[in-house]
């Protein structure tokens, strides 16, 4: 592995513009890609994560971004499970309810939102505007290779713009939004899904911030930015312990903006409460490998591996990286050595250890491995 040599400085607050950021934590040599790839290992990158809060408003961010092209240089993320399909089929009747006719949608994946509003509707058209897109065009489905941006353009109106898991791999949220109300017309729909990242990081989800989550910016930010672009919420809705579902309208007048508090104090605490519990975590992890007699596996080829080892878990322990997505199967996780391997092969292994800290997903995952070998101490 070696350090990138190329990094975006982001050293101004995403919400006011000033340099006045307080340093919080510098997570070494983390690896600039959460995927599974066919190179060697000496062809990684890594780059240290540096998080700092801004005194003003309390957002947390990262200060140095990973270019574009590095960190999506392939799809990583299917949406495997029974957590992901329930979202992607409520998150669908949601955006159906408000009758779309026309629809981009930015980042747009593997197509499953896609596919099911058009299976749903009768006439609705669609154009996903993906960087990796994995799917071809389709009737009434359309895919477009690229990133949203000032730049970019089209050739028919779009009475619905929606997106879903995205704002928060943005880099400039203001400068985002603005796009996006720019290229719409007056009583156009904005319709999104935003993770519940304050709920996420609370519960120490490793999956709330990292290089593609660059920032701490709440449900509670994007309240405050959103009529700042003549945005008029219509609708905002907590699916489950997963995402905050937002409907608003593009208004043809500027719109009253709420008064921001300060969530210096909140925010960091909550922050420092997670690194705390990482560290000690880390601790007794490599301690209990340490002792143990049996075999012990990692779940997860994601974030969730990568951040324990940021903070000290000893790979050397581990026999091997589980992971269900069919993405990842029989590939290297990109900056490990491990080639990731179906839980399946668990099956008449007899007593084995599994660390288990996939957040939302861990329940379901649970049940799976469990209905594979009974005989599983989860960690």
């Amino acid at each position: 592995m070696k350090k990138i040599d190329t990094l975006i400085t982001r050293d101004h607050s995403i919400l006011t513009g000033k340099k006045n950021l307080e340093n919080l934590l510098v997570l070494k040599d983390f690896p600039v890609f959460f995927g599974c790839v066919d190179t060697p290992a000496n062809e990684d990158l890594v780059a240290d994560m540096k998080w700092a809060i801004d005194p003003e408003t309390g957002v947390i961010q990262l200060t140095e971004l990973i270019p574009l092209e590095i960190l999506y240089q392939e799809q990583h993320v299917d949406g495997f499970g029974k957590t992901w399909e329930e979202y992607y089929s409520y998150f669908s009747e949601y955006i159906a309810k408000t009758n779309p006719k026309n629809v981009l949608e930015i980042g747009g994946g593997i197509g499953v939102v896609a596919e099911k509003v058009v299976g749903m509707t009768d006439s609705t058209t669609w154009t996903i505007l993906e960087p990796n897109p994995l799917r071809e065009n389709s009737d009434r489905l359309k895919v477009m290779p690229g990133f949203f941006d000032s730049n970019f353009k089209a050739t028919e109106h779009y009475d619905t713009i929606t997106f879903s898991q995205v704002m928060e791999h943005v880099y400039e949220p203001h400068t985002f939004l603005k796009d996006i109300s720019s290229f719409m017309q007056t009583g156009d729909k904005f319709v999104f899904a935003y993770p519940n990242l304050k709920l996420w990081l609370e519960r120490k989800f490793t999956n709330a911030l990292n290089f593609e989550h660059t920032m701490f910016f709440t449900d509670y930010f994007i309240d405050i930015l959103l009529p700042q672009y003549n945005f008029k919420v219509t609708d905002k809705f907590f699916y489950k312990d997963h995402s905050v579902l937002y409907t608003a309208e593009k208004a043809d007048m500027p719109l009253e903006i709420p008064v921001q508090e300060n969530k210096y104090e909140e925010y960091k605490k909550i922050f420092t409460e997670f690194v705390d519990y990482h560290t000690e975590l880390v601790t007794d992890l490599n301690e209990k490998m340490n002792v143990s007699t049996t075999p012990t596996y990692f779940f997860g080829a994601h974030i969730f591996a990568s951040y324990l080892f940021a903070f000290g878990l000893d790979k050397n322990k581990l026999t091997t990286i589980l992971d269900n997505s069919s993405l990842k199967k029989d590939r290297r996780l990109y900056g490990t050595e491990f080639i990731v391997q179906s839980p399946e092969i668990l099956k008449d292994k007899g007593p084995v250890n599994v660390i288990l800290k996939a957040g939302l997903y861990n329940e379901e995952i649970k049940e799976q491995i469990l209905s594979i070998n009974n005989q599983i101490t989860f960690w």
